[in-house]
């Protein structure tokens, strides 16, 4: 992909999503660690338009009852949901005692119903810099004849962004309709 196409797209999905070009917060404790995995989980397989209803819902039971029950109906995803919240605390100390992004990425999947692509997607939404290989990314990246983590590596170099933006720009591109594969 041209620097060119990558920065008109860029200017498009920032102007209608602002947020596409912001790095996540750090994650400060526990409690923002576990509404963070949980809301991957509840996106997980969903467009994130449901996905943000749903995780309303969600959060307020957790913050209110410290489990949820029929605010979500997926029985796999709720069971994993208040294991998870129930080992917040020690899941988010284990987190931050990785030493690089990578085992960060692996510890990621040891997370209940964290698969070998949502892995990326919490590590990101966790603040590591990494590229997740949706069906988007991949379709983009076979069209260009490379990676997702080539292409994302070459225009995170040729714009200043970070991979992990680039990564989200394409993906949002790919959601609005601007870029096909």
């Amino acid at each position: 992909m041209k620097l060119e196409l990558y920065r008109d797209i860029r200017r498009q999905t920032s102007d209608k999503y602002p947020k596409t070009l912001e790095r996540p917060k750090k994650i400060e404790n526990s409690t923002e660690f576990g509404l963070t995995v949980v809301y991957v989980i509840i996106n997980s397989g969903m467009k994130w338009t449901i996905a943000q209803d749903i995780n309303s819902r969600v959060k307020v039971a957790l913050l209110s009852k410290g489990v949820i029950e029929d605010e979500f109906k997926h029985p796999g995803k709720r069971d994993a949901i208040n294991q998870i919240w129930k080992t917040k605390d020690s899941l988010f100390s284990d987190f931050n005692a990785c030493m690089s992004d990578n085992v960060k990425v692996q510890f990621c999947q040891s997370i209940p119903w964290i698969g070998k692509i949502t892995k990326y997607h919490l590590a990101k939404n966790l603040g590591v810099d990494c590229v997740k290989p949706d069906r988007h990314l991949v379709g983009i990246a076979e069209k260009y004849h490379t990676t997702p983590d080539l292409l994302c590596a070459e225009l995170s170099k040729s714009s200043g962004d970070t991979v992990s933006i680039v990564d989200t720009v394409i993906w949002r591109a790919c959601e609005m309709g601007l870029l096909k594969y």
